[in-house]
């Protein structure tokens, strides 16, 4: 693959992948760099980057496997030729493949860990690791909950970095996808939490029966029709199963809403995230009293309801 730079009065002049490598010298050469190319090709962003400046820090640093937070001084370090041929073989991998960058890199960052990801599951950015983060301690001010249940898995992001902030829980990460539940098990053993975390096999609640749990999390499938029919070409590498929901994106958030409090200790909390369908689940259940959350990092679309708004709303949900 080849660049062609055009100058006044000159011809055109035709750079390989090779000689541009051989001119990237630092990694700040680099990063301007791949900014410059993903601004001209029009990359959307939306996989734990918000900007092409974003996407450029976050490609080159995954793949001179360097921290998230490293000294921004490293930017003046001379690159060995073949760290400059991997950031261009990604940079030109990203942009002629459209696949989102941590697909690319095989991980992606989550409530400060990192995740091993790739196309069985989605790529984790959810809202809800700011509550993770904090012990989900508007619920749980005093006691951590014991038993915590992360359903619709995908790569087990949210019950592993519960697990790793709240280190007396014992979580189970629940899935359909078989393929998805393999990838949640590499990320147990990645964080070493096989002690207190297992995957399981199930249909929302079907491979459930007589669990309990005091804390219910779940970031399910809740994309609408249209908006999955418009998607980026960056979201369609991602599994289907993980993201459509049927006509308004609610199908399997009635099942968790209908199934959930029969999983739910009495004083237990159920906390979902439903994205850009929050308005037709108030527009579905206009009597229920959703807490809609609110987070300083961004991100909308989560709720959370008590065990005992379940109850009083159970025929609502039925």
């Amino acid at each position: 693959m080849a660049d062609s730079v055009s100058t006044p009065g000159a011809s055109t002049l035709v750079l390989d992948d090779h000689a541009i490598a051989d001119d990237l010298v630092t990694l700040r050469d680099c990063l301007r760099w791949a900014t410059s190319e993903f601004h001209l090709a029009g990359l959307t962003y939306s996989h734990g980057t918000d900007s092409a400046w974003d996407e450029a820090v976050a490609l080159v640093l995954g793949a001179l496997h360097l921290p998230w937070d490293v000294d921004p001084g490293v930017q003046a370090a001379r690159l060995l030729p073949i760290e400059r041929q991997r950031i261009v073989a990604l940079v030109r991998a990203r942009i002629s493949s459209r696949q989102p960058l941590p697909y690319l890199l095989g991980e992606a960052f989550f409530a400060g860990l990192t995740f091993a990801v790739d196309e069985r599951v989605l790529i984790p950015r959810s809202p809800i690791a700011e509550l993770i983060e904090d012990g989900f301690s508007a619920w749980f001010p005093e006691e951590p909950p014991a038993r915590i249940l992360d359903l619709c898995t995908g790569s087990g992001c949210i019950g592993i970095a519960t697990a790793h902030y709240l280190q007396t829980a014992e979580v189970d990460l629940s899935d359909i996808s078989e393929d998805a539940l393999a990838v949640a098990r590499a990320n147990i053993t990645r964080h070493d939490v096989g002690r207190r975390v297992r995957a399981v096999s199930s249909d929302v609640f079907a491979g459930l029966e007589g669990q309990r749990y005091d804390l219910i999390v779940s970031n399910p499938p809740y994309v609408d029709a249209r908006d999955l029919a418009t998607m980026p070409a960056e979201f369609r590498h991602e599994p289907s199963l993980a993201l459509g929901a049927g006509k308004d994106g609610l199908d399997i958030v009635r099942r968790i809403l209908r199934e959930a409090r029969q999983h739910l200790s009495d004083h237990g909390v159920l906390v979902v995230e439903v994205g850009n369908s929050d308005h037709h689940l108030e527009a579905a259940f206009p009597e229920v009293p959703f807490m809609w959350l609110d987070f300083e990092r961004g991100g909308q679309g989560v709720f959370a309801l008590t065990a005992e708004e379940l109850d009083a709303h159970a025929a609502s949900f039925s």
